[in-house]
């Protein structure tokens, strides 16, 4: 029985990683659902800032979420395609009916802490496991949403 997989990972490594991608690719598919629905229903004065701002949100989830399932199959293992599964192993929850932008920007921040709890976690399980290529994903998504973190809780201190 082979002890690494086809890109040289350890394959109880590989597959702990492919679970944990697994939860963070549900999580991705919660945060777009809730961005996308902030970009539809938000209203008030802040409309055109936060309905642009939430278009970037949602469309660069569209870009995570296709790398996260594309990382798991790099691994040698199925993602997570169908939206019970993504209910069932999200931590993020559904947020319905969110018009306020005060409250939508909350909610996207607490997905963001979501999303880097995770992403952290996955960034020192694949350091053990010398896999570069989750990393590396990691690092980025983490640098990405700090900065994302700051500047929507900004946003809240008007």
């Amino acid at each position: 029985m082979a002890t690494k997989n086809m890109i040289g990972i350890d394959v109880e490594k590989a597959a702990h990683l492919a679970d944990k991608l697994n939860t963070l690719l549900a999580d991705y598919q919660l945060f777009y659902i809730n961005a996308r629905g902030f970009h539809w229903n938000i209203s008030g004065n802040k409309f055109f800032e936060l309905h642009a701002k939430f278009e970037e949100l949602y469309s660069d989830a569209v870009i995570k979420i296709d790398e996260i399932a594309e990382r798991i199959l790099t691994l040698g293992h199925t993602p997570f395609h169908s939206f019970t599964a993504y209910l069932e192993n999200a931590t993020i929850k559904e947020v319905a009916d969110v018009s306020d932008g005060d409250q939508a920007v909350r909610e996207v921040l607490n997905g963001f802490k979501v999303l880097i709890e995770a992403e952290r976690e996955l960034l020192a399980l694949s350091a053990e496991a010398d896999d570069e290529g989750t990393n590396a994903l990691m690092s980025d998504y983490i640098r990405e949403q700090e900065k994302l973190v700051w500047m929507y809780s900004a946003y809240l201190r008007e």
